[in-house]
């Protein structure tokens, strides 16, 4: 039956596929060459890639792919429950085991990056330690631990010399299926928006941290919360150069949303929208050019793209990617891959393909999402989750279409 599903999804892509090539000479765009989806991990255990969506996951020499290895299939993981963090060779692919980690979850996994200082053998990822959230340096090809930072990093700039921390203890009673199990540092429930947390800008080579913007200083740019509820900030994202960080400030109960970008350097706030817009999900074009999935004009979702401080706002994809995805831009910037949720009723995700210069939509796929994996207020589901090689030849996603969690990859021409 897992075969059949999966071949089910390949016959579907090649329709698509050829159908929108027919189009291409009236559109003007040749869309690449692509692949069907190869799962490069297996069973019986579940994988995911090791950090969230958008986040490069390959070597610099695209050899090895950073992977999650957990048993736990349908809940959502403790501080007890060790996963492996590990590499996939890419022309094996062989699963090699570095280290556990009890720092981790399905949606943004350990966020384990690989460091520019060294792209092709040392990574960051966060890990719980004598009752901390820590962030551990690791060497690929000795498993050599080179350094523990004493803050998990829930970003990292693209020098790999800096990172951004925040509270992952405060995330797991926010949005608790995007936090870490183990009160690995002090939530500050008590506090609607408290003065000593927020941003960390964290150096890696020294470890040091300093407090760049706490969630107090969004007060007065966030719509006001009830006398129960708490600020909270997740989903942090440095721009291509590194010069600027866009993040997300969001309550509890209602979960009211605003879209922020700094400098590196503390200085100039950004909100990126007008009220009732929100934002979602996201990725930097280039170093000024952003774009959100939010609510356009208070009205519907789409995927918005906008340069940072002006209000040039767009709707990409011409009405057909008016919805809320996970959208990431190729490394050359003349492609964005982005995705869906379950569909009602089908309980199909599907993935798509846009050209920037025209945007021409091409469908890649659709998988189907196990009821299974959303039950229990949803704390396992698998989301594709998209993300580009550094060369832009593949795209990566995962899936639960089989009924296992697994990795796959698009190649493309």
């Amino acid at each position: 039956m897992k075969r059949i599903k999966l071949i089910f999804s390949v016959i579907i892509i090649s329709i698509l596929f050829f159908a929108c090539k027919v189009n291409e000479k009236d559109l003007g765009v040749r869309f690449l060459d692509i692949s069907e989806p190869v799962a490069i991990t297996s069973g019986p255990n579940e994988h995911l890639f090791a950090s969230y969506y958008g986040i490069n996951s390959w070597s610099a020499d695209q050899r090895f792919v950073s992977v999650l290895q957990t048993p736990i299939k349908y809940r959502l993981p403790t501080e007890y429950d060790p996963a492996i963090l590990g590499l996939v060779d890419m022309e094996t692919n062989e699963f090699i085991p570095l280290a556990e980690t009890r720092a981790w979850n399905f949606q943004q996994s350990c966020m384990a990056h690989w460091l520019g200082t060294h792209p092709n053998s040392r990574i960051i990822y966060n890990d719980f330690v004598d009752g901390k959230f820590v962030s551990i340096i690791i060497d690929v090809h000795t498993k050599e631990k080179i350094k523990t930072i004493p803050y998990p990093i829930a970003a990292v700039s693209p020098n790999g010399k800096e990172a951004i921390s925040i509270n992952f203890s405060r995330l797991r009673t926010t949005r608790e299926s995007y936090g870490y199990g183990g009160d690995g540092q002090d939530a500050k429930l008590t506090e609607q928006f408290p003065k000593d947390d927020g941003l960390f800008l964290v150096n890696l080579e020294t470890g040091e941290a300093e407090l760049l913007l706490s969630i107090y200083d969004v007060k007065n740019h966030v719509p006001e919360i009830p006398d129960e509820g708490i600020e909270y900030f997740n989903h942090i994202l440095f721009s291509r150069e590194g010069g600027k960080i866009f993040w997300l400030s969001r309550a509890i109960p209602k979960r009211n949303t605003t879209s922020f970008t700094i400098n590196r350097d503390g200085t100039n706030l950004q909100r990126c929208f007008p009220d009732n817009w929100g934002g979602s999900h996201f990725d930097w074009l280039s170093e000024d050019e952003l774009m959100i999935t939010g609510v356009f004009e208070g009205k519907a979702n789409a995927h918005i793209l906008f340069t940072v401080g002006q209000k040039n706002f767009t709707r990409l994809g011409k009405g057909i990617l008016d919805y809320d995805g996970h959208g990431t831009f190729s490394p050359d910037g003349k492609w964005m891959v982005t995705d869906t949720y379950p569909g009602r009723g089908t309980n199909e995700q599907k993935l798509y393909l846009m050209d920037m210069a025209s945007e021409a939509v091409l469908p890649l796929g659709r998988f189907v999402h196990p009821l299974e994996f959303r039950e229990n207020g949803k704390d396992a589901q698998c989301d594709l989750h998209p993300r580009w090689s550094p060369n832009g030849d593949m795209i990566g996603f995962n899936s639960v279409t089989t009924g296992e969690r697994q990795v796959y990859i698009l190649k493309l021409k």
